[in-house]
This record gives structure tokens, C-alpha cells and sequence, in this order.
């Protein structure tokens, strides 16, 4: 009997000995946890979401509305949940009221800025500041002229070279080649605007086509429908002969035209420019305006945003010369000049086509 005690005894030290070795053997985390212990593998690290700011010239107008559509087109595509995206600006165009709207966007760790400007070179300061910072500046729907080392590259509408003989030939065709026509712009610091004005003066000057026109003034809307409609209302008074004026500016088009129309000058004064078919589809339907010309609007945006992804996410440098994919727009090459055409040649817009295009900006 006392055999068997001791048997047992030494039997039960032995069970403890090996149950003290087995718990120490594992790691702290399974003594904490307990037995049932249920391995849960960590989802993969997020990306961080692309911060992209749109500035336009002003808000409250319809233009950069349109652009701004194609910035949500292609965040769709690629995500919502990966972008944070912000389109703000000021309420009128001037030369330096963007620049609270630029801070901002610094202050917020913005990735990039897409920007309107309103002149070529009040905001540079304020460009170098966010470069520093790391935020890309992109111009967009033009350039800044003579400051293009204070951005990082421009998204153009379109060939902005094809724009100034582009706007002269349609009026020219208008009016039969002859006659006195004004141009109402948007601001007189405008770069994209003055750009095409200067190449309207060069055509005119060397193409002999157009020796029977004579360009008689320009002046300036400031992209404000009730300013562009004081001018038309001015320059119809001063020159009762006009025989067509040209609006490469969406504001000062579709405003000009309710002028026109207003004063039962359809038909007699032809008006051409630059405009939204959203806007001037009741001027086309009507005859107050036989065609216009523009791009795509849309287009831009949505180009920006994959041009952002490609940096971002794929390590894509903008480096002239160098491509990168933009969704169902197709492949697009940085130029020399460190810009990149939406489009090579303005759209027109008239009866033919006006209905398709009205519906969508």
C-alpha cells in the first residue's frame, strides 16, 4: 500500500512538472489570451487619399461647373473612398483673389492644385510656397505665359494656337468676309483670353482672306454676365454699322447674345465664341447665333484626376515627352512646353449637334 502511495505521488509531481514546462513554452500572448486564442491576419495598409483642390477663375459660373463634372467622372471610376476632393474659389475674377483659396489648400496638405488663373503672374509666390510644400500646381483649361517655371504643368482644352484663326474664320464665313466686328473678352489680365486675342489681330494682319474686315475694338465683360451685357449694349450704340462680334468667353457670349436678341438684331449683328451648348442652345434654336466653338470641358477634369493617380499611385513624373494612361480618354505625352492638349482643335457647335451636346455641359 505505502508502494502505491508513493507511486502515485511521484505520478502526479511528473503530470505537474510537464504541465508547468508546456505553459511556459508559450509566448505571453497566448498565457494572456488563454487557450482559445483565434488568429486574425491584419488588413493591408491603406493608400492615402488623394487630396485635389479645383480653383476656378470664379464660382457661379457654368464653365467651370462643366470642367468640374469631369473631376467626380473620374473619381468614380477609380474610387470614391480614395480621394477627398474640394472645388472652391472666389466669387469674381481678379488677378490675385485666388491666392486665400491656394493658402487653404497648403494649409490642408492639398496633393494638387488645379487652377484657373486669373493672371500670369500675381500668384507666383504663392506657387513656388505650395511647390515647397508639396503640393503639384497645375494650371488648367490654359497657361501662365512667361511663369511656367512656377508650375508643375497645364492641362489645355485644346491646341490654344488653333483658337485665334479658329474664331476669325467662323466669324468671317458669318458675315461673308466683310464687314467692322468687336471682340468682348473676359478680363483684361485673362491669359488664356488675351492668348487668343493676340492670335485673332496676327491672322487677321497676315491672311488676306480677311482684308475687308476691320476689327474695331476690344473690350472686357469680366466673365460678369451684367458687365459683358453693359459692353454689348455700349459697343451696339457706338458702332450702328457692327456687323459681328466674337466672345471667346462662355459669360460674355451667352450674354451678348440676350442683348442681340433683345434688341431684334438676330440675323443682322452675328455673334460667334467661345460657349457652353447647355447655354447657348436656345440661341442657336432661336437664330441668334448661327454657330459657336468650344471643347469638352469635362475632359479636363477627368484628366487631371488620372494624371494625380499616376503620380501618386505609380510613380509617374511628368517629365516632357513622358506618357501616362488617362482612362477612357486614352494615352496622353507631355509636351516640351511641359503642357498636355485635351484636344487639338476647338469643337463647333450649331444646329446640327447642338441637342446632343446641351444635355451634357
Amino acid at each position: 500500500m505505502r508502494k502505491s502511495k508513493i507511486f502515485l505521488i511521484g505520478l502526479l509531481c511528473i503530470c505537474v512538472a510537464i504541465t508547468a514546462l508546456l505553459f511556459l513554452g508559450r509566448s505571453d500572448e497566448e498565457q494572456m489570451s488563454g487557450p482559445e486564442v483565434s488568429v486574425v491576419e491584419k488588413p493591408a495598409p491603406q493608400d492615402e487619399i488623394l487630396k485635389i483642390y479645383f480653383i476656378p477663375k470664379n464660382l457661379g459660373n457654368l464653365y467651370f461647373d462643366a470642367l468640374s463634372s469631369g473631376f467626380y467622372d473620374a473619381i468614380a471610376e477609380l474610387g470614391e473612398q480614395n480621394f477627398d476632393y474640394k472645388y472652391i474659389g472666389p466669387p469674381v475674377a481678379e488677378a490675385d483673389n485666388q491666392i486665400p483659396f491656394v493658402e487653404e489648400a497648403i494649409r490642408n496638405g492639398a496633393d494638387a492644385i488645379f487652377i484657373a488663373a486669373n493672371s500670369n503672374e500675381a500668384l507666383n509666390d504663392i506657387f513656388d510656397s505650395a511647390r515647397e510644400a508639396g503640393t503639384r500646381i497645375y494650371i488648367i483649361n490654359q497657361d501662365i505665359p512667361g511663369s511656367e517655371t512656377h508650375r508643375d504643368a497645364a492641362i489645355m482644352p485644346v491646341n490654344f494656337d488653333t483658337i485665334g484663326a479658329a474664331q476669325v474664320k467662323l466669324l468671317a464665313e458669318q458675315i461673308d468676309y466683310e464687314g467692322r466686328f468687336v471682340i468682348l473678352s473676359a478680363t483684361a489680365d485673362a491669359p488664356d483670353q488675351n492668348t487668343w486675342v493676340e492670335l485673332m489681330k496676327t491672322e487677321l494682319g497676315n491672311n488676306p482672306e480677311y482684308d475687308k474686315m476691320e476689327l474695331l475694338e476690344i473690350v472686357y465683360g469680366d466673365d460678369q454676365p451684367e458687365k459683358s451685357a453693359a459692353e454689348m449694349e455700349t459697343l451696339l450704340s457706338k458702332y450702328p454699322d457692327l456687323k459681328g462680334v466674337i466672345a471667346p468667353t462662355t459669360v460674355g457670349l451667352a450674354s451678348a447674345c440676350k442683348v442681340i436678341r433683345a434688341e431684334n438684331l438676330a440675323g443682322k449683328v452675328k455673334i460667334t465664341g467661345l460657349g457652353l451648348p447647355s447655354e447657348m442652345a436656345e440661341f442657336v434654336r432661336d437664330g441668334t447665333c448661327e454657330g459657336f466653338q468650344l471643347w469638352n470641358p469635362p475632359y479636363e477634369g477627368y484628366l487631371g484626376v488620372y494624371l494625380v493617380w499616376e503620380e501618386k499611385r505609380n510613380g509617374f513624373s511628368p517629365a516632357p515627352g513622358s506618357k501616362f494612361p488617362a482612362g477612357k480618354l486614352g494615352e496622353y505625352t507631355i509636351l516640351p512646353s511641359g503642357q498636355i492638349l485635351t484636344l487639338e482643335n476647338p469643337m463647333d457647335y450649331n444646329q446640327t449637334n447642338i441637342e446632343k451636346y446641351a444635355v451634357l455641359f
